[in-house]
């Protein structure tokens, strides 16, 4: 099997794979429910993990200055199946906007373009996407090939405008190279700019059907003038392939992007960059040896390597036009000198690997917590059946003053815990106090005050100390927002620990410690959008007032929707964390106060006949069986979806097929 067909069916098997374990999740869900175990909480918490594994995505995101062979890599890796380009390349820039490529069931085929005016609109793409009349939708005929490349090619266009016009876009500085040559022929001040600012091709290939999705980048320029890239798509790139040419190598501006926006500081990022050399096919030297090609190609992957600061293995050799021409036309020795099959083999058997390790451990650790919780609530009916059964069995051969005696005592009990759910209620109520006072911390409109605050200061301080200050501050409340949460966090654990405490030994109970709540991954994040900020700032501010200003504003409304973005979702994950740490108390009190009643029941009906205490003992057994049987039940479920999970020869048994 060539690797093209291997990386296919890996794809193939990883989709397979997570239908799978949706099933085992799914028939978990079914059997809690079937047994009883199921609440509000759980069907939510199962619900939000399918709906997760059924839209997975694996992103691959392509970057390269214009005219290294980008557009023609992807053609090659992915589509040569095709028997044509899907997309366009050619001699030059062929790709002008940010290009996503994917499949979306509910959508037909289609490419959708967003405009470049609305880069005057203080909203991001992800905000724009939200509205379906803010983008141009051309249909995909699929069965002409030449009307898809046609509707395809749209990408590609571009349009001239006046370069003030330009600047207000933020697409040009007075010391791009494009403006000046504008300028010195006389091209009455214009300057062509691409028509579409974004661009979301929904098409039904096997392996985008499977979750793959592509992200084709229009340039290194791009990636300081479009927020969107530098803050959003790229960072959650699961893998990122950097295309050079071979004849030139790194390049000056090459490593600067490198550097400043695609390295990153994590291993466990740089793991996932990919350096490729392409056009090696200008290396083939009719006058030099095989030996001293490959020779060449291999000093160029050490010099690149050593330059980008990753390992050698990060860097592919290739040439993507070969290899899409051996594809198309079945030619196996160019494509074996291509050296794609390199590539193709990399990205099978480590990216696809990666992902579902990732995806497979919070699945798992999710159904665990599940299981757990559906243990302790079986754990604690088994517990009340066993104190049922001592309490009656200690009864046999027992006249009625003492059973009656037994009923008092346990009456008692039942109106002692009655009397100690007051403070259970006082609890409640200060508990959604705190939980309250959380919330407006991390709040939406605590951060939309802040954004606006920023925002006027922004458009008030034409100089780069009023902007750097009032980003500062920014950031600076964020950070206090997040850090208060987390004293307020503190605050709510400490006080359920100690009432969990309390709880289990007034009333003899397993106890229970409430998980705490951290904040880091939230100040990670904002951390990161802080380094990308002032990362890009000196570049921003050495563009010509007018267009800095626009950038600026459109950098900052980036920067406030991802900001946002983390605020929802820290909302989300604390009211799930503090169900989590209020569930079990809840349970333990309705479950405890159930058991009593029982108890006092069963002990009543004894009281009142005596012939009934066998008969409730029997019963009594009977029901501690069959809750056993849940548990072992229970456990089964649970070691189905870890075995989906942890099977080792899952996925390349699949990809071998």
């Amino acid at each position: 099997m060539i690797p093209s067909r291997d990386l296919a069916a890996r794809f193939e098997a990883y989709a397979d794979w997570r239908r799978r374990l949706s099933a085992g999740v799914s028939a978990l869900h079914d059997w809690l429910a079937d047994q009883d175990l199921a609440d509000a909480q759980v069907d939510l918490k199962i619900q939000q993990l399918l709906e997760r594994l059924h839209q997975d995505k694996l992103i691959v995101a392509f970057v390269a200055e214009f005219s290294r062979g980008k557009s023609e890599l992807i053609n090659a890796i992915f589509f040569a199946d095709f028997g044509q380009r899907l997309l366009p390349s050619s001699a030059g820039r062929t790709t002008m906007c940010p290009t996503e490529l994917l499949y979306d069931g509910s959508r037909p085929p289609s490419i959708r373009l967003l405009p470049i005016e609305t880069r005057l609109k203080d909203a991001t793409v992800a905000e724009f996407k939200n509205y379906a009349d803010e983008w141009v939708t051309f249909p995909l005929d699929l069965s002409s090939a030449e009307k898809m490349g046609e509707a395809l090619s749209r990408v590609s266009q571009v349009k001239r405008v006046p370069v003030e016009l330009a600047r207000k876009y933020g697409l040009y500085g007075d010391g791009d190279d494009d403006i000046l040559q504008a300028l010195e022929n006389g091209d009455e001040g214009t300057v062509d700019i691409p028509c579409w600012r974004h661009a979301v091709i929904n098409f039904p290939h096997p392996l985008l059907q499977q979750g793959l999705v592509i992200l084709d980048t229009p340039g290194l320029n791009a990636i300081g003038t479009e927020p969107e890239l530098t803050l959003n798509l790229l960072p959650n790139a699961h893998a990122l392939l950097f295309i050079l040419a071979a004849d030139t190598g790194v390049t000056k501006t090459d490593l600067e992007v490198w550097n400043d926006h695609l390295a990153g500081d994590d291993p466990a990022t740089k793991a996932g960059r990919i350096v490729i050399l392409n056009k090696i096919d200008g290396l083939w030297d009719d006058l030099k040896s095989p030996e001293e090609v490959d020779a060449e190609i291999a000093r160029q992957v050490r010099s690149t390597a050593q330059l980008l600061d990753i390992p050698a293995s990060q860097v592919f050799a290739a040439s993507a036009q070969k290899a899409l021409a051996a594809k198309v036309n079945g030619d196996d020795a160019l494509l074996a000198r291509s050296r794609l099959p390199q590539l193709e083999a990399s990205l099978s058997q480590k990216l696809i690997p990666a992902k579902r390790d990732i995806v497979g451990a919070a699945s798992q650790a999710e159904v665990r917590s599940l299981a757990a919780g559906a243990r302790a609530l079986l754990d604690a009916r088994v517990a009340g059946i066993a104190e049922q059964l001592a309490e009656l069995r200690a009864l046999r051969g027992k006249n009625q003053d003492v059973v009656g005696h037994m009923m008092e005592r346990v009456r008692e009990e039942k109106e002692l815990f009655e009397r100690g759910l007051a403070r259970y209620t006082a609890l409640r109520n200060v508990f959604t106090q705190q939980t309250n006072d959380l919330f407006d911390h991390i709040g939406l409109e605590a951060l939309r005050a802040n954004a606006a605050k920023t925002r006027r200061r922004i458009e008030d301080s034409p100089f780069t100390k009023g902007v750097r200050g009032a980003m500062g501050d920014f950031f600076r409340q964020i950070h206090g927002d997040f850090a208060a949460a987390a004293k307020q966090s503190a605050e709510i654990h400490d006080m359920m620990r100690a009432m969990y405490v309390r709880f289990a030994k007034e009333h003899n109970l397993e106890p229970f410690n409430p998980p705490p709540f951290s904040v880091l991954k939230y100040l990670k994040e904002a951390e990161r959008l802080e380094r990308a900020y002032n990362t890009h700032f000196n570049t921003l501010w050495n563009m010509v007032s007018k267009a800095k200003f626009a950038l600026m504003r459109r950098f900052f409304e980036t920067i406030a929707s991802r900001v946002k973005h983390l605020y929802v979702v820290a909302n989300r994950d604390v009211e799930a964390w503090l169900k989590a740490v209020m569930s079990p108390l809840e349970t333990q009190v309705r479950e405890h106060h159930l058991q009593l009643r029982r108890r006092l029941d069963s002990i009543r009906r004894i009281h009142q006949a005596s012939g009934d205490l066998e008969d409730r003992i029997a019963e009594l057994e009977q029901q501690e069986a069959a809750i056993r049987a849940q548990v072992r039940g229970l456990e089964q479920k649970t070691r189905a979806i870890d075995a989906v999970v942890e099977q080792p020869d899952a996925m390349p048994l699949a990809a071998n097929a």
